[in-house]
């Protein structure tokens, strides 16, 4: 799983990699530029000017058409590089990131400064370099550094990078819809990421889940509690709290097995595809806990899993989870309060066949059973579950770009997380490839880091992939 000291490649694209080596410090620039430019679109800091950045750097790289393409919430930069080649590439990216509130970093989070971490070495610690600027800077420094070179790229691209990702992609169907003539005319769709793990794995994702994305309300009312503002504590004697009624609520969703008590959750549950047991069993024999473990700061995996078995469920198991909760004093210090409201933001991660909307109704009908009238709940956003398959022409370019670098690959069927992948399925029927050389992890936590060595991995994995995808 580890890497060779020199490069296996035989594909004419030597010299690409030998200038990347040699400008190096040009090329980490691009990196710093993107991360240092906040841009968080749960509150909107930064998301114009960093759309904007992304559009004059699409036009220096030299595409013939680039746009922004407005929505009700953050406009996807759309941008068109025709190298009148055969093949043409839909590049899928994201330009928001998480935001930082209430988190503690050990330097600032938009800096962009590349410091020592003492298990890694030189690596870039900010919000966004891992998830998703980093390897969105890598691709573009990839495909700049191939048009110096070469003086064009082996295939044609199409950009589509969003500003709404951290939103659940609000509105990327739509832009999918109005451009559908634009993209239904490429080959496949590529979205770059770190895949290597802190000891140089390789994991590759061959699919992700569904989401849901839920916020759920209690205000007080004619059932009891109070209607206009929080009261004083001692009153609880006399009122009901949302904050009670919301914790009852939430207990009522799962028991202490974590199993799901909405009925019908489990029913549309799909079974393992074909040859998915020779993958887990292929999985096996290079599958580390203790690194999950670690990776995570965590002590132990639920339910005693272990093995195969703590594979599938993360595999085929949908899950509901609590992202946070708040309702009346949560600061420093007492307060004797009996809060008027209490809120919740869920998420439901979806397997093979289950479906958004019928999930959404099971929710409302389980809270309408158990006698939770008074919650109120907001879908926010859902997209679909998604798999490929490495016989695909994009899967073959990616784990062939690795085996020149001298990586193997750990496949995974599919990550825990999700990815808008089912709309470009859905809406445009392109096959996808989700990966690359390079690590970083605590994405959606304090100090996010890179490694810069896997940036420098990232965008030589590209440059070959790019090559292999014109000849596949």
């Amino acid at each position: 799983m580890g890497t060779n000291s020199e490069t296996k490649t035989v594909t004419g694209m030597e010299e690409v990699l030998a200038y990347i080596d040699e400008n190096w410090e040009e090329e980490l620039k691009r990196y710093k530029r993107y991360v240092s430019q906040p841009s968080i679109s749960g509150d909107g800091t930064g998301m114009k000017e960093m759309a904007k950045l992304l559009q004059e750097d699409l036009k220096e790289l030299g595409c013939q058409r680039v746009s922004l393409k407005e929505t009700e919430g953050y406009p996807v930069v759309f941008g068109h590089l025709d190298e009148g080649k055969e093949k043409t590439v839909l590049l899928y990216g994201m330009y928001d990131v998480q935001p930082v509130e209430g988190e503690v970093w050990s330097v600032d989070p938009f800096s962009g400064e590349v410091i020592d971490l003492p298990e890694f070495g030189e690596s870039i610690v900010s919000r966004g370099i891992t998830n998703q600027k980093g390897p969105l800077a890598g691709l573009i420094n990839a495909i700049a550094a191939i048009r110096k070179v070469k003086g064009s790229l082996p295939v044609n691209i199409k950009f589509c990078l969003e500003g709404e990702e951290e939103l659940g992609s609000v509105n990327l169907p739509y832009v999918l819809d109005e451009l559908k003539d634009e993209f239904t005319s490429c080959d496949c769709v590529f979205f770059p990421h770190f895949s290597q793990t802190p000891e140089g794995k390789v994991e590759l994702y061959l699919g992700s889940k569904g989401i849901i994305h839920l916020e759920l309300t209690v205000r007080g009312g004619d059932w009891g509690a109070p209607v206009s503002r929080g009261i004083h504590g001692s009153f609880a004697v006399w009122f009901d709290n949302p904050a009670w009624y919301l914790v009852h609520a939430l207990a009522s969703l799962k028991d202490r097995n974590e199993k799901v008590l909405i009925d019908g959750f489990y029913d549309d549950v799909a079974e393992p595809w074909p040859g998915d047991d020779k993958i887990i069993d292929q999985m096996m024999k290079t599958f580390d806990e203790q690194e999950i473990l670690k990776r995570d700061d965590v002590r132990r995996f639920k339910l005693g899993l272990h093995g195969k078995e703590l594979l599938r469920r993360f595999f085929y198991s949908p899950e509901l989870n609590i992202n946070g909760m708040v309702s009346g004093h949560h600061t420093d210090g007492t307060k004797t309060l009996l809060p008027n409201d209490a809120k919740a933001k869920l998420d439901i991660r979806m397997v093979p066949n289950m479906e958004p909307e019928k999930l959404i109704r099971q929710v409302e009908q389980h809270f309408q059973k158990h006698g939770f009238t008074a919650v109120e709940i907001e879908a926010i956003n859902a997209y679909n579950w998604a798999r490929t398959s490495t016989e695909e022409s994009a899967m073959k370019a990616l784990l062939q770009s690795f085996k020149d670098l001298g990586f193997d690959y750990e496949p995974w069927i599919t990550m825990a997380g999700s990815a808008p992948f089912s709309l470009f399925q859905s809406k445009l029927g392109l096959p996808f490839a989700f990966g690359g050389l390079g690590h970083g992890s605590r994405q959606h936590s304090p100090d996010e880091y890179a490694t810069v060595e896997g940036m420098k991995n990232l965008e030589k994995s590209c440059v070959l992939f790019f090559e292999y995808f014109s000849r596949y």
